[in-house]
């Protein structure tokens, strides 16, 4: 038997997407804010918390290793209490359903000077390989190795700081890296870092809890190691990723949708693309408004680390493609997995081909219905918004895997007009 419910959406296309949207704190943010609380002891309260099924996994994580969280049913504010005595081991029954739980490597290492954390699950987007991090670990003093699968870390003399340049920007190792670099001894300095704004978010909690992190937003990190953290407060930034989502929703359904909470600042290159596709983006006091008034052009996209087309938003720029007008070209450079949503879109009737990492998408007028599997959160959502723009009823089986990443997802689009329902 699934762990997951085995329940699905069902989606009766036709409606335009019209009316006001809330966006709530970045996912990306907050499951990695979550890990870091492990490097003080003491309570925090971290607010803006998304009530998503990833934040009860992770705080599923952190329970076993010795914290207490403390949630109300409809707040948005957790409050996590971490033991001065704490657990080393990630176990796998915990670790399986996320792959955000790979941050707690670094926060273990740098506290305790051990950590064993099982091999992470998630979307099956691709192999994303773990070498960066503990390449990382290694270079600041650690010993790793993989055993039964789990990543298995020490470092009995501490860690030290050091020169560290990452052949990838990758976003979970600069983390895990940065986080044990601020309790390392000395200086590090780490090259080719991420600099997307979730990245940004979890150094500005850390430098808030006493660390020193400079460099925050660029390529280049200068870390100095400190001897001690501290509890804080803190508020995650908006989602990005749902922001754009409900941003292509409105031009994918010529439809017309206010976005309350978000930074248009963190999603310059997808808003100028959506204008380019004909959508008129307005940015308001608190967000921005997407409007399209006409059947989409299409919009060549390559995804790539920030400041570039995120990953998470490929899947909305092919459904969006695939309705338009002409052909476009979507090039993935991050993971090579996501392209396993086109098989799906196929079966809705669109007209994509793909040759490695490049997809060739050539607009139809309108989409047919069928059933659908989503393999992971933005695939899942994007079949959700193709069905919006297809003929009939659609079902996308897996909805458990949109509820990972966007709060009430088909209460949202209920609300602006859509005919979603979810039915087992």
């Amino acid at each position: 038997m699934s762990e997951f419910p085995l329940d699905r959406f069902q989606i009766v296309g036709g409606s335009p997407l019209v009316g006001e949207v809330n966006i709530s704190g970045a996912k990306n943010s907050i499951l990695k804010l979550m890990a870091v609380t492990l490097m003080a002891p003491g309570k925090y309260t971290l607010r803006n918390v998304p009530d998503i099924a990833d934040v009860s996994m992770m705080g599923e994580l952190l329970t076993s290793l010795g914290c207490s969280i403390n949630r109300g049913v409809e707040t948005s504010e957790i409050e996590i209490v971490v033991p001065e005595k704490l657990a080393h081991r990630a176990d796998y029954q915990y670790v399986r359903k996320l792959r955000a739980s790979i941050n707690v490597l670094g926060p273990l290492v740098a506290r305790l000077g051990r950590a064993e954390v099982a091999l992470p699950g998630g979307d099956a987007i691709g192999s994303r390989g773990l070498d960066f991090h503990t390449r990382g670990l290694i270079e600041l003093g650690a010993e790793t190795r993989n055993e039964h699968g789990y990543i298995i870390a020490s470092a009995p003399k501490g860690l030290r700081g050091a020169r560290i340049e990452l052949d990838f920007p990758s976003v979970g190792a600069t983390e895990n890296i940065m986080t044990a670099a601020v309790l390392a001894k000395g200086v590090t300095t780490l090259e080719n870092a991420a600099r997307e704004p979730d990245l940004v978010d979890i150094g500005n909690f850390l430098n808030a809890m006493g660390a020193k992190i400079e460099g925050l937003g660029t390529p280049t990190l200068t870390i100095t190691g400190v001897d001690a953290l501290h509890p804080v407060d803190h508020t995650a930034i908006p989602d990005r990723i749902v922001t754009g989502t409900w941003a292509f929703a409105a031009a994918i359904t010529q439809g017309d949708i206010a976005i309350h909470g978000a930074r248009p600042s963190d999603l310059e290159l997808p808003l100028d693309k959506l204008v380019a596709a004909g959508a008129v983006v307005t940015a308001t006091s608190d967000g921005l408004r997407v409007k399209m008034s006409r059947r989409p052009t299409s919009i060549d996209i390559s995804t790539l680390p920030f400041p570039g087309f995120p990953t998470d938003l490929q899947p909305f720029a092919i459904t969006l493609n695939s309705i338009a007008e002409g052909t476009a070209l979507v090039t993935e450079n991050v993971f090579e997995g996501r392209f396993m949503f086109v098989n799906e879109l196929l079966r809705l009737g669109a007209n994509i081909r793909v040759d490695g990492h490049h997809a060739s998408v050539t607009g139809i007028a309108r989409l047919s219905s069928a059933p659908v599997v989503a393999s992971d959160i933005r695939a899942g959502a994007g079949l959700v918004l193709a069905g919006l723009v297809a003929d009939g009823i659609t079902f996308v089986e897996g909805a458990y895997h949109v509820d990972r990443g966007y709060p009430k997802f088909a209460e949202q689009l209920r609300a602006l007009g859509a005919d979603v329902t979810r039915v087992d």
